[in-house]
C-alpha cells in the first residue's frame, strides 16, 4: 500500500468539493476519511430527520469524492470500525494509515474546533487547519468591523456586504434606491391551492439503507422520520433551488412573515439545511437570485429579501457567534429560568398558533424564521422560559440548525438574552400580532382578542407581564418604552387582573 501523506478529514457539514482541505491536497497521494459518529449525533438529541439527511448526504458526497478520483475511508455508524468521536476515530485511522499529516478545514461550532486544537499533541502529527472559504466573510474581518462600534446591528454590515459583493448594486448605489424592502414583506397571507411545494426527492438505495438506520439507533428521538424529501446530493439540492427561483421566490418578499394553518412552507426557500451542509454555495444561489431580478422574473422586494437573509443575516450571525463564544451560550439578560415546557415537545397545547409550529417541526424538522422568532420564541420570552434550554431545543429540533447560525439567532434575536448586543429590542409581542400575520387565531380555543380570563389569549397577558417584570430594562429601550407607559396608564384592577392572568396560565404549565 502507498504511503498516506495527508489524511484529509471531512465533516458532515463540509460537503463541498471544493472544501479548502480537499484543494490543499492530492488524489493521488493523499486518502480522505469521513465518519458518522454517536458523538456528534448525540451531543444533543438531534431530530431523527435531521440525522437521517445529514447521513444520506455525507454517503452521497463520499461517492461524489469516489467519482472525482479520491480514496475515501467511510465509517457508518453501524461499522466494525466505528469509534464513536472525531478523536477516536482520526486515532484509529493514524494508527492504519501512518499518513506524514492531517489536514481539515476549520470546524462551523466552537466545541469541534476545539477538538482540534488538541490532535497534533494527541496524535503526535501535525495538523493543518484550514480556513473555510465557503462564507463570504472570516471571523477575523467581522472583529474588524465590529471593533469601535457601539452597536453591531445587521443592516450596517449587510450595507457592507453588499458594497463587497456588488449584489442589487449599481455602482456604488442600492437598485431601487433603497438598501431594505423589509417594509414591503410583510404581508398576511391567503390560503391558495395553488401554492408551490418544496421539491420532494424520491428515496435511493443508499437513502433507504440510512432511514433503516436511523430508525433503529435513534427511534427514541424527537420527530418523525417518514415521510422524508429532503434532497441528499448537489444535484438535487441546486434542482430544488432551481424551482424555489421559478415558483415560489416571485411571491416569497410580500408573504416571507406569513404563517398560515396546514401550510408549512408557504413561499420560502426550504434550503437552510442545504446551504449550511455544504450542498448550495451561498454566493452562487444570491447571484441565481439577482439574475431572476434583472431578468425581470422575480420582483425587487423579493430578491432583496432573500439575499439579505443569505449575505446579511447569516454571515452576520456566524460573526457574533465566533466573536462572542465561549460563554455566549449562557447569556440570560433577563434572568429566566423556567423549564421549557412539555409542549414543546408533544405539541400538546390549546395555543393553535404553538400547537401548529411544533407539530410542523415534529414532522417537518422545519419551522420558517417567524414561526421561530414569533411564535416558539416569543411565548419562551414572555413565559421566562431559560434561553439555554430553548436553545437546546432549537438546535435539536431543525435540520438547519448548527450551533454558529442558531445559537445567536436564539440567545441575541429570539431571546435578547444577550442584552441587546445583536437585536435593537426584544421581540415581544402579544396575540394580535400572531393574529395579523396568521389564520391560527380563527380556529383557537382561546379569544384573541380578550386580555385577561381564562378564555384570553395566553400571549395577551403574558406580554402585558413581561412589560411588568421587566419594566426597568424593557423601559429604557427608546423601541419599547411606549409598551411600558402604555401598561403604566392601565387601572389598578387591569394590572392586578393581567398578574393573576398571567400567574395562572404559568402555574399550569
Amino acid at each position: 500500500m502507498a504511503q498516506v501523506q495527508n489524511l484529509v478529514l471531512v465533516l458532515g457539514d463540509q460537503l463541498t468539493p471544493t472544501l479548502t482541505s480537499l484543494a490543499a491536497s492530492d488524489p493521488a497521494r493523499d486518502r480522505v476519511l469521513m465518519a458518522e459518529l454517536h458523538d456528534e449525533a448525540n451531543y444533543v438529541r438531534h431530530h431523527k430527520k435531521k440525522i437521517a439527511f445529514l447521513f444520506s448526504a455525507m454517503r452521497h458526497f463520499a461517492e461524489e469524492l469516489r467519482g472525482a478520483g479520491w480514496t475515501v475511508d467511510y465509517v457508518t455508524l453501524d461499522a466494525p470500525g466505528h469509534r464513536g468521536s472525531f478523536t477516536a476515530q482520526l486515532a484509529a485511522a493514524v494508527a492504519e494509515h501512518r499518513p506524514e499529516r492531517i489536514v481539515v478545514t476549520e470546524a462551523g461550532e466552537w466545541r469541534v474546533a476545539e477538538m482540534m486544537k488538541g490532535w497534533g499533541e494527541r496524535l503526535a502529527l501535525p495538523v493543518d487547519i484550514l480556513p473555510d472559504d465557503r462564507f463570504l466573510t472570516t471571523p477575523s474581518a467581522f472583529r474588524e468591523w465590529a471593533t469601535g462600534r457601539k452597536q453591531l446591528r445587521m443592516e450596517y454590515f449587510y450595507r457592507d456586504m453588499r458594497r463587497r459583493t456588488g449584489l442589487l448594486m449599481e455602482g456604488d448605489q442600492p437598485v431601487g434606491g433603497r438598501w431594505n424592502f423589509d417594509a414591503e414583506n410583510r404581508k398576511p397571507a391567503d390560503v391558495d391551492l395553488f401554492m408551490p411545494r418544496p421539491r420532494a426527492y424520491a428515496h435511493d438505495a443508499i437513502t433507504k439503507d440510512v432511514l433503516s438506520l436511523v430508525a433503529a439507533r435513534f427511534g427514541n428521538h424527537f420527530g418523525d422520520l417518514e415521510p422524508f424529501r429532503y434532497a441528499v446530493t448537489r444535484a438535487d439540492a441546486e434542482a430544488a433551488f432551481a424551482a424555489f427561483v421559478k415558483e415560489a421566490l416571485p411571491r416569497f418578499g410580500d408573504f416571507q412573515d406569513a404563517m398560515l394553518q396546514g401550510e408549512p412552507f408557504l413561499y420560502h426557500s426550504v434550503v437552510a439545511q442545504y446551504l449550511n451542509c455544504g450542498l448550495l454555495d451561498p454566493l452562487r444561489v444570491c447571484r441565481q437570485v439577482e439574475e431572476a431580478w434583472r431578468n425581470g422574473t422575480v420582483p425587487l422586494n423579493a430578491a432583496e429579501g432573500f439575499i439579505r437573509q443569505i449575505i446579511g443575516w447569516r454571515e452576520y450571525v456566524r460573526g457574533i457567534y465566533w466573536l462572542k463564544m465561549p460563554g455566549y451560550e449562557r447569556s440570560n439578560f433577563f434572568g429566566h429560568d423556567r423549564a421549557l415546557p412539555d409542549f414543546y415537545w408533544t405539541a400538546e397545547t390549546d395555543m393553535a398558533c404553538v400547537r401548529a409550529a411544533v407539530t410542523q417541526t415534529k414532522e417537518e424538522a422545519y419551522a420558517h424564521h417567524i414561526q421561530r422568532l414569533m411564535i416558539t420564541g416569543n411565548f419562551a420570552l414572555l413565559a421566562g422560559i431559560d434561553p439555554h434550554e430553548l436553545h437546546e431545543w432549537y438546535l435539536m429540533v431543525y435540520a438547519d440548525a448548527y450551533e454558529w447560525v442558531e445559537l445567536p439567532n436564539t440567545v441575541g434575536m429570539s431571546q435578547f438574552a444577550d442584552g441587546g448586543l445583536l437585536a435593537s429590542k426584544p421581540y415581544a409581542a402579544s396575540g394580535a400580532y400572531i393574529n395579523r400575520m396568521s389564520n391560527y387565531c380563527a380556529a383557537c380555543r382561546y379569544d384573541v382578542k380578550q386580555r385577561t380570563g381564562p378564555n384570553a389569549c395566553p400571549f395577551n397577558a403574558l406580554y402585558w407581564d413581561f412589560m411588568a417584570r421587566h419594566r426597568d430594562r424593557v423601559g429604557r429601550n427608546p423601541r419599547m418604552a411606549q409598551m411600558v407607559r402604555s401598561y403604566d396608564n392601565f387601572p389598578a384592577d387591569e394590572r392586578a387582573r393581567i398578574a393573576e392572568s398571567a400567574a395562572t396560565f404559568l402555574a399550569s404549565l
